[in-house]
């Protein structure tokens, strides 16, 4: 049995609740360079070089990439032979998040869904939790903001609605959310399990590096004919018209009920903001 002091995970996921709303991902800077160079129209090439300003002046000066520093959603992998010490790893998470937006400076954007007051320390974080042989920890960060995350849904399509249903949802779902998350954006896709199962992974899909190949054929094929599905409805980056309304799709899936075809889209802003450690 491996020992964990809960302190390292506090220290750790404070750090990346930081690095992550301060510094974008290598691959999402690599895919809006590849943007832009694909635009030809002005006002889409002009959004492209905001943002990659914005990025670079966030990492130069400690700033925010963005006002909203999102709601903290973490999934975890813990190894069954890992003890944590000094109190539970939900705690340990909560109080991580607590320091690194209270260090960081960053937006404290929960509250009570009802009142609409705030908890003024940008928690409870979302944990995701799965417990996997062996004795490693491993926490994936994502801030959320909500402009995307109100643009992100999910449907029990019947069974006979079958893949064209599925496609077409999908693509219906980016056309009515138009301007609204801030394109260009990543593209989540979680098709089976259960109700809520759906939903989530879709958004874990959106942890995968943009670019990577899917393992499974079929999927890969999907992501590309989606990506270029919603890419042809000419919204573009931040809705001013262009070849780049997504950077790419992303897709998760799981056996389901034979009477159920459950799919979720969970819509990431051009934003990607995410961090990744091992303990």
């Amino acid at each position: 049995m491996r020992v964990l002091d809960a302190q390292t995970i506090i220290d750790a996921v404070a750090a990346m609740c930081i690095r992550a709303n301060q510094i974008l991902p290598q691959d999402v800077r690599q895919f809006l360079a590849q943007g832009r160079a694909r635009e030809d129209n002005p006002a889409a090439q002009e959004i492209f070089g905001q943002l990659t300003k914005n990025y670079e002046l966030a990492e130069k000066t400690g700033l925010p990439l963005c006002q909203d520093t999102g709601l903290a959603v973490f999934f975890v992998t813990m190894g069954q032979d890992l003890c944590v010490q000094g109190m539970g790893l939900t705690e340990a998470i909560q109080a991580g998040t607590r320091q690194g937006y209270a260090q960081g400076y960053l937006r404290n954007s929960v509250c009570d869904p009802l009142t609409r007051v705030n908890t003024n320390d940008n928690t409870p974080a979302i944990i995701h939790l799965d417990l996997v042989p062996g004795d490693q920890l491993k926490i994936a960060f994502m801030a959320k903001g909500g402009g995307s995350e109100n643009m992100s849904t999910m449907v029990m399509l019947t069974p006979a609605q079958g893949l064209e249903g599925l496609k077409e949802f999908v693509v219906r779902t980016v056309a009515q959310a138009g301007p609204n998350p801030c394109p260009p954006i990543i593209v989540g896709v979680g098709i089976g399990g259960s109700f809520d199962l759906a939903p989530i992974l879709a958004k874990k899909a959106l942890l995968r590096p943009l670019g990577d190949i899917n393992p499974d054929p079929r999927l890969e094929a999907l992501e590309q004919e989606l990506l270029a599905s919603i890419n042809q409805l000419g919204i573009g980056p931040m809705g001013l018209g262009g070849k780049t309304t997504a950077l790419d799709v992303k897709i998760a899936m799981h056996p389901c009920h034979i009477a159920s075809l459950p799919v979720a889209v969970n819509i990431q802003c051009h934003s990607a903001r995410h961090e990744e450690v091992q303990l």
